[in-house]
């Protein structure tokens, strides 16, 4: 077995409590008088040892189910141990007690009365019983004794119930809180992430300052001697004319890259401005000229952004989904309002993000394209943490990639 395979889990596990139990058991069976007794007890702790101890028995319906298999074992041990007058009145306790432990006071004293029912049920004429025994005949002082046996059934499944009440409350409580620190442990991860990664983009952002200051320059000078050199260059010498013009598109290429990463190193100061989001969302897909199905929200109200910055992230986003997509597959936008935060969404139909691609997506450098430069997404990722928000990717390779962007309500 590899370090990494889990080890299989035992059916059950058996505690003190169940060896104590399983010893119990066994005196009674030891003390029965006859083999039907000794088979019934036996079963009877069987039952009662699993009970609870599997998946299909922890449902309702499988306790309830277990619960009633013991009754009709109680009963009919019983019936076989002089009926009314048995020393084994007792076990009827044991179903009555199970079912405090998992169910509400209803179904408590339902059980109850089922299994004061079935006890009692043996006082009714012989006739009912195909089994001979003796007449009952109770005094009394017999009946008075009855009468506390049934009662005391219901007290201990009363003092049952509440206490499997407190327990199941402090369970749901317990429960909750671990839900809530999950939540809270997954929070101050994502947190994490964001601020490593806004320390890589401010890192990364001084190093791409620095350099396209010091390229631009040397650009400019390549530039100027494209153009010299192609004014000084006679029609008949196309190739110099050629190799002249390839100069001056590269170089115009280069400059742009440069322009790209000042954009990305400027520091990032948003003016925000209570402003529709959808109108945002318009002019950047008319921007990127791409067509959108629009999935607004009606209850989303205006919200504190830079509308130029968020232009710019719609129209990397759309101008993204579009070139990820085929020509006639639509991209969808969606807005929502959540409690204290407004949703957008970006989805598209196209190729997706490998899978190792997911975790980086965002990161300076990183793209999915032949030609990209993988500044779009960081540059997204820079203006929405600067608004307060978050922005992730959801996408399966083949079936399209959905960019979900959350931004604080209020300033």
């Amino acid at each position: 077995m590899t370090q990494d395979t889990p080890m299989p889990r035992a059916w059950f596990r058996i505690s003190i409590q169940d060896a104590l139990l399983v010893l119990m058991f066994a005196a009674l069976v030891f003390l029965a008088h006859d083999a039907p007794q000794k088979l019934l007890l036996a079963a009877l702790g069987v039952l009662q040892l699993i009970e609870g101890r599997t998946s299909k028995l922890n449902t309702l319906a499988g306790r309830m189910t277990w619960t009633l298999l013991q009754l009709i074992v109680i009963y009919r041990l019983i019936f076989i141990t002089d009926g009314i007058q048995t020393n084994y009145y007792l076990l009827l306790l044991l179903p009555v007690a199970s079912t405090a432990t998992f169910r509400g006071v209803t179904g408590t004293v339902l059980i109850s009365v089922l299994a004061v029912g079935a006890y009692l049920s043996f006082l009714l004429p012989k006739p009912l019983f195909y089994i001979d025994y003796r007449e009952v005949y109770l005094g009394p002082e017999e009946q008075h004794i009855l009468a506390i046996r049934c009662l005391l059934l219901g007290v201990v499944a009363l003092l049952v119930n509440s206490l499997g009440d407190a327990v199941r409350r402090e369970s749901a409580r317990y429960k909750k809180t671990a839900e809530q620190l999950a939540v809270a442990n997954q929070n101050l991860l994502d947190a994490e992430a964001a601020m490593r990664r806004s320390e890589r983009l401010a890192a990364l952002g001084q190093l791409s300052a620095g350099l396209a200051h010091e390229l631009r320059n040397p650009l400019g000078s390549i530039r100027g001697s494209a153009e010299l050199l192609t004014r000084a260059t006679t029609n008949d010498n196309a190739v110099a004319r050629e190799l002249a013009g390839i100069i001056s598109e590269e170089v115009d290429r280069t400059n742009s890259l440069v322009t790209r990463f000042l954009d990305f190193a400027r520091p990032l100061e948003p003016r925000l401005e209570t402003t529709d989001v959808t109108d945002v969302i318009e002019r950047g897909a008319r921007h990127a000229r791409v067509s959108i199905i629009r999935n607004y929200s009606p209850e989303l109200p205006p919200i504190p952004i830079d509308p130029a910055l968020m232009e710019q992230v719609f129209i990397n986003l759309l101008t993204n989904a579009a070139q990820a997509s085929a020509e006639d597959a639509p991209v969808t936008v969606a807005t929502r309002l959540l409690k204290d935060e407004a949703e957008i969404s970006v989805i598209d139909r196209g190729c997706g993000i490998p899978p190792d691609k997911i975790e980086t997506i965002f990161n300076p450098f990183v793209t999915t394209k032949q030609n990209g430069v993988g500044l779009g997404l960081a540059i997204v990722a820079r203006i929405i943490d600067g608004h307060g928000g978050k922005i992730a990717v959801e996408s399966e390779p083949g079936k399209g990639s959905t960019f979900r962007i959350t931004l604080p309500i209020e300033k």
